[in-house]
């Protein structure tokens, strides 16, 4: 049943970019003065979970490299890479640069002056998840080195410009900036019929499934392709000549549970302790979360950056947020209430 299961995997990058033409586009200029060996500007690509901002700028900086001869790319996810010493030594490992550093003894300005020193090709870096760095000063030092273009990906920008000083916040200001919308259903609809077309053999899976799939995701790529890899999955483990209605019902349930769980072991160890602060007690208004969060560590961040936290777990779906800016409280997110597939 399944023909190339590289298509079905949540990190592939396909040949062609669907329905996200503008945003390539607009992207590609900005990356553009590499292609005549000058600097290129910051871009800061936006958008909720699932619009393709990781694919988009992952296809873009492919499409640069077949073009280019001396340009390289690195990818750092920050949610897991979220010390500033974690993100410095994946780029430089990246670009080989790591053979005598010593994890637990090399200062931090070491690792700048490597980077400034690197004199190899010109690497675009995708920083992505950025808002979850700790010290997002580290997005100004990477700006001011000319060898290196920054492309910064975050769902919002005013997340990740509330937690910089007014110096960087005037140069992500002046960045380029590309935003993303959820997609439609008929777009949604389209993506998975391509994955489908590559990745699996002719007739598993039909039309009218394929929406099925795209009306439950909500607009969301991710859990989408999720869905439809679970499906197809379980279908090929059943030696079943075809995906039915049944394996897809469970399919979405899988996926979405997988999902949850890739991004409760995404969180970093201050976020964990908040979220199972909401999970055994909540619903719980920012302040209470707070006093509980002072209470159960040792060194905890301001109530701004917990804020942060809990919006940035309700963007990932693993909390809820209820009420206005002045009376929220958030509770854990209620799985039944998920469209599901009928």
């Amino acid at each position: 049943m399944i023909r190339d299961a590289r298509v079905l995997r949540a990190g592939f990058v396909p040949r062609e970019v669907e329905h996200r033409d503008a945003e390539v586009n607009h992207l590609s200029s900005v990356l553009e003065p590499i292609t005549n060996g000058e600097p290129a500007d910051t871009a800061i690509v936006t958008g909720p979970s699932g619009v393709g901002k990781t694919c988009v700028s992952k296809f873009v900086t492919e499409r640069l490299r077949e073009e280019v001869l001396d340009v390289e790319a690195t990818y750092v996810n920050c949610w897991r890479n979220y010390s500033r010493f974690r993100t410095l030594y994946q780029i430089l490992d990246d670009i080989g640069a790591t053979i005598d550093i010593h994890r637990q003894s090399t200062p931090h300005d070491e690792l700048i002056d490597r980077l400034q020193q690197h004199d190899g090709p010109r690497t675009v870096i995708i920083l992505d998840e950025v808002d979850q760095l700790e010290d997002p000063r580290l997005i100004y030092d990477l700006h001011s080195m000319e060898q290196f273009s920054v492309i910064c990906i975050a769902n919002k920008e005013e997340e990740l410009f509330s937690r910089v000083d007014d110096r960087l916040v005037s140069r992500l200001r002046s960045s380029e900036h590309v935003r993303m919308d959820k997609y439609h259903n008929k777009q949604l609809y389209d993506i998975l019929s391509a994955r489908t077309k590559w990745g699996l053999e002719s007739s598993v899976i039909t039309d009218e499934q394929l929406y099925q799939i795209a009306d439950a995701a909500a607009g969301d790529a991710c859990l989408a392709i999720g869905m439809l890899r679970s499906a197809a999955s379980t279908a090929d483990r059943e030696n079943r000549e075809a995906i039915t209605n049944d394996i897809l019902l469970d399919a979405a349930e899988d996926a979405r549970a997988q999902i949850k769980q890739k991004s409760l072991d995404s969180l970093t160890p201050h976020q964990r302790v908040v979220y199972d602060i909401v999970r055994d007690h909540g619903p719980l208004g920012p302040s209470e979360i707070h006093d509980h969060y002072t209470q159960a560590v040792d060194d905890p961040r301001t109530k701004r950056t917990v804020r942060t936290y809990l919006s940035k777990m309700a963007q990932y779906n693993l909390l809820e947020a209820k009420g206005t800016s002045r009376d929220r409280e958030y509770s854990l997110v209620d799985s039944t209430a998920a469209s599901p597939i009928s």
